[in-house]
């Protein structure tokens, strides 16, 4: 029997448009992947470093949220447009782009001395990011043999699943023996070594041109950014000053502004007509609305961890683990089990283990609590997570005609970045109205309500989940 390393090893990629030579599959798959981990690895591996920053920098509450939210924002609201942008002026080009400007960013994020500088150098990684993610995948299927193209975009997946898991264990191990700014220094070298990667390993392609809705984007980007704007500052203007109430309506109404320039334009940034589908619709609403609910979660529970119970940065990053890594075993043994139980009852299923898992979490967060009472919770969560990402991908590309995958993916992808977003701001908001602080007693009185609005977004996910199709059209869009 011959291992993974030995299949891919006597495996060679095509060779990149006007060039004789060919490269191996492995290497191929590297310099695709490397990039793309190193932007999942900076949706969290600031968690662990929120507590140093924010002594460091005098960052208020709303100020950490923004650490977050304005890498989360420019990366969902960019990147359907920067894939469209690499379909017209070559996608390797714009894919290298995106790894130089995200390391720039980097390197503006480690000099930051301000709040505000950090937040700013923290959007455009985010633009980076919204380059380097979906293009990463069309250059990885376009530069491996057909035969190869499964196990290539699996490996993939699990290398973006170990970003996510890592974050938290690698943000907090550099905060812990160097500094804060580490975390972003530790992106340079990364970049220095995938841009001559990327140019030797992957070839040059375009796609269809057609094009941009910039308009499209900016009503969008305007509207989410407004929502969030809002949602944060509601607690310390007041939800009815009109700052806060200004801002949560001018939301709506560019939203609704967004929606009919996507309907009148022919070359809309996210075309509507692909919510005539139930089932596309519905798995758009699982993502939305379980990764607000649980990544707000997780944004506030790995503060708790060094907050409240005392641990560094590197011990509670590694303390995550239970729930951030789960994904990765759990994940493949639900592909092996959707073809006998259909993409609904795993989501069911897994949906249902999350808000548990939440409820759970939050009847543990008393005074004394210990670490090892809430690792069975931080397991469910895990497990429910990870019998959620592949049937819901499933789900997304069901009724999609082959045409559409990029784009139906890239859409499902920016309404999770959303949800990231909106969870993060939403739950931080209920924190902060039932009177919580950066404090053990602040944390421990107020964290309890913000979980328990996670678990109700989830519930949300779960009545979704059960309104999709039956077994048979889940299984066949599965093979």
């Amino acid at each position: 029997m011959t291992t993974l390393s030995e299949r891919l090893d006597h495996e060679s990629a095509p060779p990149p448009p006007g060039r004789g030579r060919t490269v191996p599959v492995w290497l191929a798959i590297a310099a695709a992947s490397i990039p793309m981990f190193m932007a999942t690895l900076d949706n969290l591996v600031m968690t662990s470093a929120l507590p140093v920053i924010q002594r460091d920098l005098s960052a208020s509450v709303g100020q950490l949220q923004w650490f977050m939210n304005a890498y989360t924002l420019a990366f969902a609201t960019l990147m359907l447009t920067l894939s469209a942008l690499g379909d017209r002026l070559g996608r390797r080009r714009v894919f290298l782009w995106g790894i130089a400007l995200f390391a720039l960013a980097s390197i503006a994020s480690a000099l930051s001395t301000t709040s505000e500088m950090l937040i700013a150098a923290r959007a455009v990684q985010g633009v980076g990011a919204a380059a380097i993610m979906p293009l990463s995948l069309t250059l990885l299927a376009g530069a491996v043999p057909l035969a190869k193209r499964a196990l290539a975009i699996g490996i993939w997946g699990g290398v973006s699943g170990l970003g996510i898991a890592l974050g938290p264990v690698i943000g907090g191990a550099v905060v812990d023996g160097v500094s804060w700014q580490a975390v972003f220094w530790i992106n340079v070298p990364v970049a220095a070594v995938a841009i001559p990667l990327a140019l030797y390993a992957l070839g040059e392609s375009k796609g269809k041109r057609q094009p941009l809705d910039p308009l499209g984007v900016v009503l969008a980007g305007a509207a989410v950014f407004l929502g969030v704007w809002g949602i944060v500052h509601g607690n310390g203007d007041g939800w009815t000053s009109a700052t806060v109430l200004g801002a949560l309506v001018a939301a709506v109404v560019l939203l609704a502004a967004f929606v009919v320039r996507e309907l009148r334009t022919p070359f809309p940034v996210m075309p509507l007509r692909l919510f005539r589908s139930r089932q596309f619709s519905l798995a758009n609403v699982i993502g939305l609305t379980f990764t607000l609910g649980m990544m707000g979660a997780v944004f506030l529970l790995s503060q708790y961890l060094q907050i409240v119970m005392g641990y560094t940065p590197f011990e509670a990053g590694l303390r995550t683990l239970p729930w951030t890594a789960a994904p990765m075993v759990v994940a493949p043994i639900a592909g092996l089990l959707a073809p006998r139980l259909g993409v609904r009852t795993l989501l069911v299923t897994g949906l249902v283990l999350q808000g548990l898992s939440l409820l759970w979490m939050a009847s543990l967060i008393v005074p004394g609590a210990t670490y090892s009472s809430m690792v069975p919770a931080f397991v469910m969560a895990g497990a429910g997570m990870g019998l959620t990402f592949a049937p819901n991908a499933t789900a997304v590309l069901a009724d999609m005609p082959e045409a559409d995958h990029g784009t139906a993916s890239s859409t499902n992808a920016t309404l999770r970045e959303i949800g990231v977003a909106l969870g993060i701001a939403l739950l931080t908001a209920v924190f902060l109205g039932a009177g919580g602080s950066l404090t053990p007693t602040g944390y421990i009185d107020a964290l309890a309500p913000a979980l328990y609005v996670g678990a109700g977004s989830v519930a949300v996910a779960v009545v979704a989940a059960a309104l999709m199709p039956g077994r048979s059209k889940a299984v066949l869009a599965s093979t």
